[in-house]
């Protein structure tokens, strides 16, 4: 669903500074940013953690930013850093755009209706390789999320970015062939297929060793008879000099 109403988002400015004023700001429970983009230079900005998770667990693609009580500015959120063990925001950028021109975006991918298709019922592994897409459309139609309909995969499909509908207004801008998700059979009858297969190599292998045994006898025959008749003509031989 596209965003139509932007969220409100109060930060306080701040001097650009290195990592250790940084450290400091998030010891203290905020964290740093900067605003950049348009005709204005860069901002940078500190907002507190706990305001800036709230405001982006309930916000759409647009943000109105106000930096110290200042007029709000149309922003999107264009990277947000997190800590790798806990997961924490650790630096924010944010991009100013117009309302009425078109930028690039990404927005994530649902899958819808997942635990009720065929595939899935039967034991199938629905994985989701691709999780986010890049997008061109206004920022008021930039949608919180494309959703697709997967009640119907069965096992063995794949959908890949071609399959996806986009809202009104909005273009997906990645390969058509990037593959989304695909079903995978079970990993036990995967396991089984692979024992069989091996199974019938492993008789192939036997019956193939068991002709050339078969075989050999009979060579063996032929090479006995084509020493005899040698040996016969050697006697003749021998009879010509007596």
């Amino acid at each position: 669903m596209a965003t139509t109403q932007a969220t409100a988002l109060e930060v306080q400015a701040r001097e650009p500074a290195g990592s250790r004023a940084a450290r400091r700001l998030r010891r203290a429970g905020n964290v740093p940013g900067v605003v950049y983009g348009g005709d204005e230079a860069p901002v940078c900005f500190q907002v507190a953690a706990r305001e800036l998770r709230q405001v982006l667990a309930h916000a759409g693609a647009l943000l109105d930013l106000s930096i110290d009580g200042a007029k709000p500015t149309p922003v999107v959120l264009k990277e947000l850093t997190r800590h790798p063990v806990t997961g924490e925001a650790t630096h924010v950028d944010l991009l100013r755009v117009r309302l009425d021109e078109a930028i690039h975006a990404t927005v994530v991918v649902h899958l819808a209706g997942v635990d009720e298709a065929p595939g899935v019922k039967e034991g199938g592994v629905l994985e989701q390789v691709t999780r986010e897409v890049t997008i061109e459309a206004l920022p008021t139609d930039i949608p919180d999320a494309i959703e697709h309909d997967a009640s119907g995969v069965q096992i063995g499909d794949t959908i890949t970015v071609e399959a996806l509908s986009a809202p009104s207004g909005v273009r997906i801008l990645d390969d058509p062939e990037t593959v989304i998700a695909t079903v995978t059979p079970p990993r036990l009858q995967v396991e089984e297929e692979i024992e069989i297969e091996e199974e019938t190599e492993r008789v192939a292998e036997g019956a193939t060793a068991e002709e050339a045994t078969a075989a050999t006898p009979e060579e063996a025959a032929e090479g006995g008879e084509g020493a005899g008749g040698e040996g016969a003509g050697g006697e003749g031989a021998g009879g010509s000099g007596e």
